[in-house]
């Protein structure tokens, strides 16, 4: 896994069915962007938050639109191994070229628990490749730096994702990496502010929320040279600021930023309604509105 993987957002319906029209123009504006790969159902996807029925509406229709064009990763995100592994099973069914799972949540976890965690779901996942997804500020376990050079060296996991926002730590797993000759190990940051640097130290790739709005943006960060990877860099930074234009006061964090994400698509024309997940808060019509002065300033229309 390298490159740009955007974590797409799921569309809904006012009714809050998966809007699978939507989801197949998201797909077809990822793949014009020139996206290396997409994953669904994680954080921005709103996997959590949906039913079995709604995630396998999502995997289906995703596998079927890309059809073989990029790799199709899939969140088999859950508080429990057997929990994890019925979604496991689901998206091997349907089709996808990898899985991406968190340690489990809600109870409190040992290293040694999440060890045998990602261990059972690597045999679960047979030869689809299974990385872990290190979130600690969801999951309220941030995956040591030790197991993941451990699990990597077992052959358990093939890449990691980090977005636990400790940029020395993500240095440092990509120092252990080296030192430890894992070449194959994918590590991607989950940042959508200091890819320029993560890259600079070593990282493979970005799997960035504000990838679903400006995915071609990313892609020319992925592959620009220092100088130019400093202004794109800077340009997406400016355009995060989306995420901020929710008020805070009436909405959680990740709603007003999913929402953000989803009302940009909206304002671009690739999806057809902003709706979040219940029991998310939407963005009113006064903030979607003023998204439109920072996309036009992106150069997004």
């Amino acid at each position: 896994m390298t490159g740009v993987v955007p974590p797409l957002v799921t569309p809904l319906t006012p009714s809050y069915d998966v809007d699978t029209g939507s989801l197949a123009r998201l797909i077809q504006y990822q793949l014009t962007g020139g996206v290396n790969g997409v994953f669904v159902l994680g954080t921005s996807g709103e996997g959590t938050f949906l039913t079995d029925e709604q995630r396998q509406v999502v995997l289906e229709t995703v596998v079927g639109e890309v059809s073989g064009q990029v790799p199709v990763l899939a969140g088999v995100i859950d508080t429990s191994t057997a929990r994890v592994g019925a979604h496991v099973s689901a998206a091997l069914k349907a089709g996808v070229d990898g899985l991406v799972a968190t340690a489990p949540f809600y109870a409190a976890t040992h290293p040694a628990e999440i060890e045998r965690h990602f261990t059972r779901l690597a045999a679960l996942a047979g030869e689809t490749p299974l990385y872990a997804y290190d979130i600690p500020v969801r999951v309220g376990t941030k995956l040591p730096t030790a197991l993941v050079i451990s699990l990597a060296k077992a052959g358990v996991i093939a890449g990691v994702k980090d977005s636990s926002g400790q940029e020395p730590s993500l240095r440092r797993l990509v120092m252990e990496r080296r030192e430890a000759g894992l070449n194959e190990f994918a590590i991607m940051t989950g940042s959508e502010v200091a890819v320029d640097s993560a890259l600079a130290f070593g990282v493979d790739g970005v799997v960035p929320g504000l990838g679903n709005v400006d995915p071609a943006g990313y892609v020319r960060l992925f592959g620009a040279s220092s100088a130019e990877a400093w202004d794109e860099q800077e340009r997406l930074i400016r355009l995060f600021d989306i995420v901020d234009v929710a008020d805070r006061s009436r909405m959680g964090a990740s709603s007003a930023a999913l929402g953000a994400f989803k009302a940009a698509l909206y304002l671009l024309g690739v999806i057809d309604c902003p709706i979040t997940a219940y029991p998310s808060v939407p963005l009113d019509e006064e903030e979607i509105a003023a998204l439109r002065p920072l996309l036009d300033e992106a150069g997004l229309h």
